[in-house]
C-alpha cells in the first residue's frame, strides 16, 4: 500500500472538518446578525401601533385650538338654526340678516352691534303646508321679507310685512319685544311644480323708476320671473333656453337683470320703465361669451 494514500486522506478529512467549522461559524455570526437586525423592527411596531393614539389626540386637540383661533375678518356667529340654512340675505342697510332654515322657520336677525354675545332675532314659521324655505330677499328697506318655499305641490312665495327695522340702544331696552311681521301676500306654484334657486330683491332707481322694489325669481328649469316687492304682482317673464338655471341676480338701481344658466354663456336683459315708474317690459339686452365651463354664480354692482 502506498504510504502517501494515507497521508492524503487524513489531510482531506482534516480540511474537510476545519472547512465544515468555518463555514458553520459563518453561518452562525450571519443568522445572529440577521436576527439582530429583525427584532427591532419587529418591537418597533408595538410602539408605533401605540403612538398612533397620542399622535390622535394631539391632532384632535390641535383641531379644536383651530376652532378657537378666529379669522382676522371673523367677527361672530349666528346661532339658534334647528337645520340647514338653504338662503340668506342682508338688509340694504346692513342691520339685519335674514335666513332661511330648513327647519321650516324664518329667522331675521338685528346686527345692532356685531360683536353682541348674542343677537335678537324674529322667528317667523311658514304657514302649515308651505313646504321648507329655500330662498329669501328684503323689500321696502328691509321693511320686508320675501320668502321662497318649496313643497310636494310646487314653488310659493309669501311675502311678509312690518318688519321693523333696528333701533338704537336706549329704544332697544324700552321695547325688549319684536313683533311678528304678517303675511301680505302669497303666490303658489310659481313656476309649476319646479323649485327657486334663488331671489334677488333691489330697489328701482334707474330711469324713470317709481323706487319699488322688484324681486327676481329664479327657477330650477329655464324661467324668471319679475315681482314688485309690495303688491306681489306679476312685472315680467323671461326665458333662458339655456336647459336649465343656476342663478339669476338684478343689478342694485334695478335696469339688468342677470341669469346663469347650463351654458357657458350669461343673459342680461334691460327692464325699461314707463313715465309713470312701472316695468313696461323686459327686453334681451346682451350676452356675455368667453367662458368656457357652467356659470354656477353671478353678480351685479352699480
Amino acid at each position: 500500500m502506498d504510504p502517501v494514500l494515507p497521508v492524503a486522506v487524513l489531510s482531506i478529512l482534516v480540511g474537510a472538518v476545519i472547512a465544515l467549522a468555518f463555514f458553520t461559524s459563518y453561518f452562525r455570526k450571519r443568522s445572529s446578525e440577521i436576527q439582530s437586525i429583525s427584532k427591532p423592527e419587529l418591537q418597533s411596531d408595538p410602539k408605533k401601533h401605540q403612538s398612533k393614539p397620542h399622535q390622535t389626540k394631539k391632532s384632535h386637540a390641535s383641531d379644536k385650538d383651530q376652532h378657537k383661533k378666529h379669522h382676522p375678518l371673523d367677527v361672530n356667529t349666528l346661532k339658534g338654526h334647528g337645520d340647514a340654512v338653504n338662503g340668506l340675505c342682508f338688509s340694504s342697510d346692513g342691520r339685519s340678516l335674514a335666513t332661511a332654515c330648513a327647519d321650516g322657520v324664518l329667522r331675521v336677525f338685528k346686527l345692532d352691534d356685531a360683536s353682541s354675545k348674542s343677537f335678537k332675532f324674529l322667528r317667523v314659521s311658514l304657514p302649515p303646508g308651505a313646504g321648507q324655505p329655500v330662498a329669501v330677499s328684503f323689500s321696502d328697506d328691509g321693511l320686508s321679507i320675501v320668502v321662497a318655499s318649496q313643497s310636494l305641490t310646487g314653488s310659493s312665495l309669501y311675502m311678509y310685512g312690518g318688519v321693523e327695522k333696528p333701533k338704537p340702544s336706549e329704544e332697544a331696552k324700552q321695547q325688549p319685544k319684536l313683533s311678528l311681521p304678517e303675511v301680505k301676500w302669497d303666490h303658489h306654484k310659481v313656476h309649476d311644480k319646479l323649485g327657486i334657486l334663488t331671489l334677488s330683491g333691489t330697489t328701482a332707481s334707474y330711469g324713470t323708476a317709481d323706487g319699488s322694489t322688484i324681486v327676481a325669481s329664479c327657477s330650477e328649469g329655464t324661467d324668471i320671473k319679475l315681482w314688485h316687492g309690495k303688491t306681489g304682482k306679476i312685472l315680467g317673464h323671461v326665458d333662458t333656453n339655456q336647459l336649465k338655471n343656476t342663478m339669476a341676480a338684478i343689478s342694485p338701481n334695478g335696469r339688468f337683470l342677470a341669469a346663469a344658466a347650463f351654458t357657458a354663456d350669461v343673459k342680461v336683459w334691460e327692464i325699461v320703465y314707463s313715465k309713470d315708474g312701472s316695468v313696461k317690459e323686459v327686453t334681451k339686452a346682451m350676452q356675455l361669451k368667453g367662458h368656457k365651463v357652467t356659470h354656477m354664480f353671478l353678480y351685479l354692482v352699480q
